[in-house]
């Protein structure tokens, strides 16, 4: 019953958002393509011609709105899911931690990168505590790969929730990074944890 109300009350949401109507009216996979182009008006962290990482990229309107607005930008997308095709991307299908796909990436670039993207969550249980650390959990993967493929002026975006890993991923930015932002974009609904670190400049 408890989930029924709370799959009503999200498709309500869905209907009144008028992010979900933009992404629409423009062509977008998703609403959260609106999070990745605020941080991008703020922070300008995404330029022509970039080698990009899209981590968890499934539906792919990250990938999208780079594709679309950043000339001859070279994507790979990896996700569990497949996704859609978009101009100038490639998908890997799987896990980015495991050593094949990196291998794949690295392949596929024949160099360091200069941006590596993230708007990985796990799915929510209700638990708002386990669903902050798992998603946590994620975006200290996510840091890794990025120290692990990232040019010394590249960039790392990734999604975390406020929460008991939050200062723990903060010090690991700032220990790999010399320039760490939190932001909240407007469009990330007002009701969600969710926040976006940003780290430019490895150390």
């Amino acid at each position: 019953m408890k989930k029924n109300k709370f799959s009503k009350n999200w498709i309500i949401k869905q209907k009144r958002d008028i992010y979900v109507k933009k992404s629409k009216l423009e062509g977008y996979r998703s609403r959260a393509v609106y999070k990745l182009q605020e941080i991008n008006d703020k922070f300008r962290i995404i330029k022509n011609n970039n080698l990009v990482v899209d981590l968890g990229a499934a539906p792919g309107s990250w990938s999208q709105y780079i594709s679309r607005n950043f000339n001859n930008s070279k994507i790979i997308s990896i996700d569990l899911k497949e996704i859609e095709p978009i101009k100038n991307l490639v998908h890997i299908k799987g896990d980015f931690t495991e050593s094949q796909h990196k291998k794949n990436i690295q392949n596929y670039f024949g160099k360091r990168v200069d941006l590596i993207i993230s708007d990985m969550a796990v799915n929510t249980t209700g638990n708002k505590s386990v669903d902050s650390l798992v998603t946590g959990e994620l975006c200290i993967d996510a840091m890794n790969f990025a120290v692990e493929f990232l040019n010394k002026n590249g960039s790392f975006v990734s999604k975390l929730f406020m929460g008991s890993s939050f200062n723990e991923i903060v010090a690991l930015g700032k220990k790999s990074f010399k320039d760490v932002d939190i932001f909240k974009p407007p469009s990330s609904r007002k009701d969600s944890k969710e926040n976006f670190i940003i780290c430019r400049n490895l150390r």
